[in-house]
């Protein structure tokens, strides 16, 4: 049995040469999980049982930053009673050597607990513990987060083991400093796409019903003065005003649950233009001229939403037979256009109603989300060609030949 021991507690971590191989197996199992799982709070927890038995330590906590920096919220425990686990789920920033902790930027050690003691009303920090072990998760010189861990008198933790620790404390604050920016940008896209969301409502479903009031209205005053054939005109006005509302709803909520393909962009293209084509019973090709399309997935979005508004706009209002999806890339900028054979635009409309019928508003900001441009112009031919271009991102950084 002795043989399945994890090698972290198969012996006492008492010098260099016994920490060595448990620290790169500790090491390399972390920097694996961080490649792996999603959730690093989970990670942070699953970890925990590990430093505690690193350090001979009796119990442990983990805490992380709030987002504002004024306290410390636990996310996982082991060995702690129930009563202080709930009592400490919580604490200031300040609050006594947790707070210490996460003020320092370096492994810390404190034997005086009495504060503890008193905060949280609980014998634990006489009876079974004397010194707290702060293992700081750092960034840049910044405290994401801390480990707790919480030993019996007369015990220290090794030296090599707090250099483990070091190291531990910078793969793992890393890790939180990446979550947090996950947190904020995911926030941001919420943001912006609730934003663009009222946008387009307003561009169809809002007008269309402030339409329909004011046609209410006139109505109302037409039955007062028992004046029956505008009365008539403006019930007609009113239902084809209902009419075009339900429709514009109808588009916003099958657009909204549209999803982009988890395979990439291409594939989601594909899946458009076959479903565009069933729905609008019109020819659809799609021509990929880009051997490697490489955008983040919230460029592949704005892209994807541009080109489902142009095909949506085209079924509503071009009467088209053939439409053309085309992606390029020229001289460093992708260039997506889609073109139809339909009635086309006069130049005249083209910054007024073009602006409402084909959505060019919610467009343009998706565009300048991906620091290009897009325009709308009528075909010589006939029929409209909507056309995106923008920037391809730097290429990744590809590291040199060493030098001999």
């Amino acid at each position: 049995m002795k043989d399945n021991i994890h090698p972290l507690i198969q012996r006492p971590l008492t010098d260099s040469a016994d920490v060595s191989v448990p620290a790169l197996r500790v090491l390399s199992e972390i920097t694996t999980s961080l490649s792996t799982d999603s959730n690093v709070e989970q990670l942070l927890g699953r970890f925990l049982s590990t430093m505690i038995r690193l350090a001979g330590a009796q119990g442990g906590a983990v805490r992380v930053i709030t987002d504002d920096r004024t306290h410390l919220r636990l996310i996982a425990s082991v060995g702690l009673p129930p009563d202080l686990v709930e009592h400490e789920h919580i604490v200031s920033v300040d609050c006594g050597v947790c707070g210490k902790a996460a003020r320092e930027v370096s492994v810390s050690s404190w034997n005086n607990v009495a504060f503890c003691k008193r905060q949280a009303n609980d014998p634990y920090f006489s009876d079974t513990c004397s010194t707290v072990v702060a293992v700081p998760l750092m960034h840049k010189n910044q405290v994401m987060g801390v480990y707790n861990l919480f030993l019996e008198e007369g015990h220290v933790v090794p030296e090599d083991v707090r250099l483990l620790f070091r190291s531990i404390s910078e793969h793992l604050g890393i890790a939180l400093e990446n979550a947090r920016l996950t947190r904020e940008n995911m926030r941001i896209s919420l943001m912006n796409e609730r934003q663009m969301l009222a946008n387009q409502i307003h561009d169809s479903l809002a007008q269309t019903l402030a339409y329909a009031k004011m046609r209410l209205t006139v109505l109302s005053d037409a039955m007062r003065h028992e004046d029956y054939p505008k009365a008539n005109r403006y019930v007609s006005d009113v239902e084809e005003a209902v009419d075009l509302a339900y429709a514009d709803l109808r588009d916003l909520i099958t657009q909204y649950r549209d999803r982009i393909n988890p395979r990439g962009l291409v594939p989601a293209i594909q899946e458009m233009a076959k479903s565009f084509r069933r729905k609008a019973s019109a020819d659809v090709d799609f021509l990929n001229l880009v051997q490697d399309v490489t955008l983040s997935p919230d460029e592949e979005i704005q892209v994807f939403h541009i080109i489902q508004e142009s095909l949506y706009n085209i079924a509503k209002h071009a009467r088209a037979r053939h439409v053309v999806i085309t992606l390029d890339l020229e001289n460093g900028q992708y260039i997506v256009n889609v073109a139809d054979d339909g009635v086309g635009v006069q130049k005249k409309d083209e910054s007024s109603a073009m602006g409402k019928s084909f959505g060019l508003t919610i467009m343009r900001e998706r565009a300048a989300r991906l620091n290009g441009k897009l325009t709308v112009e009528s075909r010589p031919a006939g029929g409209t060609v909507v056309r995106l271009v923008f920037p391809q991102r730097t290429a990744p950084y590809q590291q040199s030949e060493p030098s001999a």
